[in-house]
């Protein structure tokens, strides 16, 4: 059982890399087209509103995926539809939630655009409600190569839809009738995912208790870790035009690929791998996850070394050429080495703290997400009074170190603790780093961070 787990996991980290790598791919090739046809303001207005959502979603979020794969009852019929019924109440929460605040918001931050945007876009919600839980079986069973498949074939068909609307019509409207096509077709497509499986409305109390039992400390966490992640974004669109907040997105977008590949692996590799294996001894356990993470600390150490110090060229290859708005997406060229920098310490605690859900402690996350929140709500505006847009990003690019600081505590106190080889991997990161930065200079490219110096 052992070795079969350890060819699934390896297999999975094999295909989540390769459809994260595919996926990367897809968006930046439609994010190119969709810059030549629309203007930053678009993307940022487009930010804002994906971002409530995402908050709406996340702070009502019951921990159904992970239950189903952490739940030793995650393969029973009565469980999956219970939480698939679940998963369409609270489809339908979401968007009446998001209905009440279409109003007050459109009219705090002064765009009458947002009243017709946020309902629209906030209704896929309803959509992704309905979608099958075939997708989280996948996952649970770490079939990993037939849901990316699914995902890759999913992005290029709404895409491919998101395109021909901006073509037609170039305007913030058809962003969100593409959003919204995309969220359909994940609803036609989960449940043909797996012959023969489907979801039918249930509610039963006893597999209710449990999906509560853990939802409960998953929708703390999960409504801190959107508090955390998503509210520079909501800051910033006060703080700063929609056109910066555009290109700010695009610039963090870049910047996080290094954080979204190890989220990958947390929640589809790392996650399901531990919670199979919670029957051995701490010890042990924790032994494997420090042999296994050295793979992942290196090939990330690098990967973000890489794109510190070379991220602006990889700006101006991408938004440059023919492009007349480059004047404005130029400020974007010195934005993504900065956030990309401190990315660093998110590697470090997405590739641990799957562990400590694993055993059944969402609450360290949620602890962790908060401690993340309070740096960026109090350290932005401040950081932007004294330095307008340089401060902000510099809090916003380092707000990940006080929730890794936190998860630290949380491992040594499960005895989980990884912090000889997180000072190890973090030396040799900066050494690296160092080294391609000196290089840079001595052969007369100057800094990545140039533009304003």
């Amino acid at each position: 059982m052992a070795a079969s787990l350890k060819k699934l996991a390896v297999r999975g980290a094999i295909w989540t890399i390769l459809g994260y790598g595919s996926g990367q791919a897809l968006r930046l090739v439609n994010n190119l087209i969709l810059t030549r046809l629309l203007v930053p303001e678009f993307f940022g207005l487009m930010a804002f509103v994906v971002t409530l959502r995402m908050g709406i979603e996340l702070f009502s979020d019951f921990g159904i995926s992970q239950s189903i794969v952490n739940n030793k009852r995650g393969e029973d019929p009565i469980f999956l539809n219970t939480a698939w019924t679940l998963q369409i109440i609270r489809g339908v929460q979401i968007w009446l939630i998001s209905l009440l605040l279409t109003y007050p918001i459109t009219k705090f931050y002064g765009d009458d655009r947002l009243f017709i945007l946020i309902p629209l876009v906030c209704f896929s919600s309803v959509l992704d409600g309905c979608s099958s839980t075939a997708i989280h079986t996948l996952q649970r069973r770490l079939d990993l190569g037939r849901l990316t498949i699914y995902e890759l074939v999913l992005q290029v068909l709404a895409f491919s839809i998101l395109i021909g609307l901006c073509w037609v019509s170039p305007s913030v409207y058809s962003l969100a009738l593409g959003t919204l096509s995309g969220a359909v077709l994940n609803l036609v497509g989960s449940h043909l995912l797996i012959p023969g499986y489907s979801n039918r409305l249930a509610w039963d109390r006893e597999c209710l208790a449990e999906l509560r039992s853990f939802g409960k400390w998953m929708a703390v966490a999960s409504a801190f870790m959107f508090v955390a992640d998503q509210s520079d974004r909501l800051l910033l669109a006060k703080l700063l035009s929609f056109q910066q907040l555009g290109i700010y997105t695009i610039a963090n977008t870049l910047a996080s690929i290094p954080r979204e590949v190890i989220r990958q692996l947390s929640s589809r590799v790392i996650f399901p791998a531990i919670a199979n294996q919670l029957d051995l001894p701490r010890h042990e356990l924790r032994h494997k996850i420090v042999r296994k993470r050295w793979l992942i600390l290196i090939g990330l150490a690098g990967f973000l070394a890489l794109l510190v110090c070379f991220g602006d060229w990889l700006i101006v290859a991408l938004y440059r050429g023919r492009n007349q708005h480059w004047d404005q997406y130029q400020q974007a060229t010195w934005m993504l080495p900065v956030l990309a920098c401190g990315i660093w310490f998110s590697v470090l605690f997405y590739s641990t703290s799957p562990a400590l859900l694993a055993i059944g402690k969402p609450m360290y996350s949620a602890q962790s997400n908060l401690a993340r929140f309070i740096t960026i709500v109090g350290g932005l505006p401040i950081a932007f009074s004294l330095y307008q847009t340089l401060g902000a990003i510099a809090v916003i690019a380092f707000s990940d170190f006080p929730l890794y600081v936190v998860n630290l505590f949380a491992l040594k106190k499960e005895k989980l603790s990884c912090i000889t080889q997180d000072v190890i991997a973090t030396a040799m990161f900066a050494v690296l780093l160092a080294i391609l930065l000196v290089g840079r200079k001595i052969l007369g490219f100057g800094t990545p961070i140039d533009v304003i110096l």
